[in-house]
């Protein structure tokens, strides 16, 4: 059998998600403490959500986050379940996020995000690549 084949009660699925994201206005915040809290709570959100994380990537003005999700989570579900939980829990760890809404609504990240899905060949392509640039 497939390495790669996750299992729920119900089905068998391989199931991979590229999710992106920035800050408002992608301003580099993402730093420091902030990225390290950022990766916490992806692990965290991730653990409760039975979702594997393959990779993770935090840089000051987006996150890459490579995803193997159970089939009962839309990539528009994944995408609010990551985005909503860490935009609150950062704001309130780290005030000075605050000041990147610039008034408006109280949200850190910026209402769009990408979402792309990965086979079995592109899974790998898309781990190494986030790999191979952490820290660019």
């Amino acid at each position: 059998m497939d390495k790669d084949i996750r299992y729920t009660a119900h089905c068998a699925y391989v199931l991979h998600y590229h999710l992106v994201w920035i800050p408002r206005y992608r301003k580099p915040v993402l730093n420091d403490q902030v990225a390290a809290s950022l990766h916490d709570l992806v692990d965290a959100i991730a653990r409760q959500y039975h979702i594997d994380v393959v990779a993770c990537e935090i840089l000051p003005d987006h996150v890459h986050l490579f995803v193997s999700a159970p089939p009962k989570y839309a990539p528009a579900d994944l995408a609010r379940v990551f985005n909503g939980s860490t935009s609150r829990r950062l704001m309130q760890a780290f005030p000075h996020l605050r000041q990147v809404s610039w008034g408006t609504r109280a949200a850190l990240w910026a209402e769009g995000y990408y979402v792309g899905t990965a086979g079995h060949v592109r899974a790998e392509t898309i781990t190494r690549y986030i790999e191979e640039n952490q820290g660019r």
